[in-house]
């Protein structure tokens, strides 16, 4: 039997895991932190611009291959589908920091809504968006610049902001902009849209910030800035508070790299540690599993209170149900040992819609003239403007690359905004392998993203294809029609965000030579649905292990994170959510672990 020398161990350091981790150690107790990758930091994750570059590294992801349709016909209409993997490319995170290593930063609050259906399904107002927000304005530090430079935000404003958090954020420096003429007129489309769209008086300052308690509050819509998680000139996230904890506690905080949790520990009906494999490179998923050397080395780990499950709507669910827990008809076919039927493990897949309105200008930026919008070569010397970044992280590169953003009801909305449209100077219509380079490759294109928030599809699902913890599970999102959404919603959503798009980009005559995709042909309502559910993807995976009440048998979690049915076990990360919340994740899974450190520490002093 192994000995426990530690008080918690936590399996993942993302958004999730991470500000978990440091909370418990900050408040005195021992953590093991068990990471699958490495700590792997390079220009790719620093430099902002680079963030698509990062989701590409072999050292800080894994690549799944997912499926959207059951139907190969359809499946394959798709240009992003990969047929010897058998899927889309859906990369993920893992290294320190997991996926908000490799994310592109944005970090959008999200609705009270969803922190209220929280509370009425659980019937605490720990939940409740008042109680959700301090816990917002305790991790965030913001560092941005109110828009009206005759009201600077500031300390204990009305617009909620936290100022002395762990995670620093900011917007781009608007100045930024005027460096490249056509910047200017992009965002200046946005704004005319905006104000034309909902009668916005010129004296009125545009735009947005969509994390001011107001904004959120009062359900607005219209132009806004894009939040981002930047630090002078930086990326920064779960990392950086996973370092800062250990820097300050090294004898609390033990992070335990490159080792895969096979599964779950039990004595009787309770979670006493983890077992695992030794080793780098071992998961299927990573693109760099061929340098691994042999299965890996078997290792057992044990916690003296709880173990904690931070690995992400795919990862959870898998070692959950390698460890027994799932539902017992799919576990029982595989041959896998039933503890605890939870046929809710693995369902309830969630995401959002996403779509890119590509067009080509009718000339190469001249900011990007000479710009590889990469790291730099083997001279060592990078272009001129990674120079710049190098030497005061400033200009282009210290920013995520994004433009303007407008947020929207689609004409199938319910109670919050559900658009998010957004303009970025690049071609960008998904993920596939090579994606970031392909498009770094061309200085003349323009996307409008489209982005479905509070979709309504809760038909995908999770499922081991192996009983060998190294493969990774079968992932189906089922997507539209294929899903339970029967009245078509999510699509009209995308349809109407994409009509947006359109508006946004008519008003660069001159600028725009052509639109690429959909193209210029795809206009009625039939053919533009027909194009979503061909070309549309997320990356944004969640509510997998979801909380819901005593009597559903749906549920995997209570309020408070414990897998019902046994003791000693949570799950703390984007798969907790019984609906996805908001318009981006990584802001809401930050949020969700500063709650689970209060639930857990109030537990063990009472």
């Amino acid at each position: 039997m192994v000995e426990a020398q530690h008080d918690f161990i936590i399996v993942g350091s993302g958004a999730g895991g991470g500000p978990l981790a440091a909370n418990l150690v900050e408040a005195g107790y021992s953590v093991l932190l068990i990471e699958a990758g490495g700590d792997h930091r390079c220009p790719y994750y620093d430099v902002p611009i680079m963030q698509a570059r990062a989701s590409e590294d072999a050292e800080m992801r894994w690549d799944f291959f997912v499926r959207h349709y059951s139907d190969d016909t359809q499946q394959k209409r798709d240009s992003k589908f990969v047929a010897e993997r058998d899927g889309v490319l859906y990369p993920r995170g893992a290294t320190l920091g997991g996926s908000t290593a490799i994310s592109a930063l944005v970090t959008v609050y999200p609705h009270n809504s969803d922190w209220d259906r929280l509370e009425d399904l659980t019937g605490d107002p720990d939940w409740s968006a008042e109680a959700m927000r301090t816990r917002f304005q305790r991790l965030e530090a913001w560092r941005g610049k109110d828009p009206d430079p005759d009201h600077p935000a500031r300390r204990g404003d009305a617009g909620r902001h936290g100022f002395d958090g762990w995670l620093k954020t900011t917007r781009a420096d608007p100045k930024l902009a005027g460096r490249e003429p056509w910047f200017l007129d992009i965002i200046g489309a946005v704004e005319a849209e905006s104000r034309a769209t909902y009668g916005t008086a010129e004296e009125v300052v545009l735009p947005n910030d969509p994390n001011d308690w107001r904004f959120v509050s009062e359900r607005r819509e219209g132009m806004s800035f894009i939040p981002v998680a930047i630090d002078n000139g930086r990326r920064n996230g779960a990392r950086e508070r996973v370092l800062a904890a250990q820097a300050a506690h090294p004898d609390r905080l033990t992070i335990r790299y490159d080792t895969l949790v096979t599964r779950i520990l039990f004595e009787d009906d309770r979670a006493v540690g983890v077992a695992a494999l030794d080793g780098a490179h071992l998961y299927g998923a990573d693109p760099e599993m061929t340098r691994a050397h042999g299965p890996g080395a078997p290792v057992e780990f044990r916690a003296r209170r709880e173990v904690i499950l931070c690995g992400g709507a795919f990862n959870t669910p898998q070692i959950l149900m390698l460890s027994g827990i799932g539902p017992r008809d799919h576990l029982e076919r595989l041959g896998v040992e039933v503890k605890l039927d939870r046929p809710g493990v693995g369902s309830n897949l969630q995401d959002r819609y996403e779509v890119g309105v590509v067009h080509r200008l009718i000339h190469d930026y001249a900011l990007f003239e000479n710009a590889d919008l990469d790291v730099p070569g083997r001279d060592g010397k990078g272009d001129r403007h990674f120079q710049e970044w190098e030497t005061d992280k400033n200009g282009p590169y210290s920013t995520n690359g994004s433009l303007a953003a407008f947020i929207a009801k689609s004409s199938v909305a319910e109670e919050e905004p559900d658009l998010f449209v957004f303009a970025l100077p690049v071609d960008f219509h998904g993920y596939y392998p090579g994606y970031a380079a392909e498009s770094a490759a061309k200085h003349d294109q323009f996307t409008v993203v489209v982005l479905k928030g509070h979709t309504r599809n809760r038909a995908g699902a999770v499922r081991l294809r192996t009983t060998d913890p190294r493969d990774p599970p079968a992932i189906d999102f089922t997507y539209f029609e294929q899903g339970d959404d029967v009245e078509g919603r999510d699509l009209q959503g995308v349809a109407d965000g994409i009509a947006i798009a359109r508006r946004i980009a008519a008003r660069l005559d001159g600028i725009v030579a052509e639109e690429v995709l959909p193209g210029s042909r795809v206009t009625e309502p039939e053919a533009v649905q027909q194009w979503i559910r061909d070309n549309a993807w997320g990356h944004h995976a969640s509510c997998t292990c979801s909380i819901g009440a005593e009597d559903d048998e749906m549920a995997v979690l209570d309020g408070d994170f414990r897998v019902r049915g046994v003791q000693g076990l949570r799950v703390v990360d984007a798969s907790v959510f019984p609906r996805i919340p908001g318009l981006f994740i990584a802001s809401a899974v930050y949020m969700i672990s500063e709650r689970a450190s209060d639930v857990i520490v109030r537990e063990l002093k009472t």
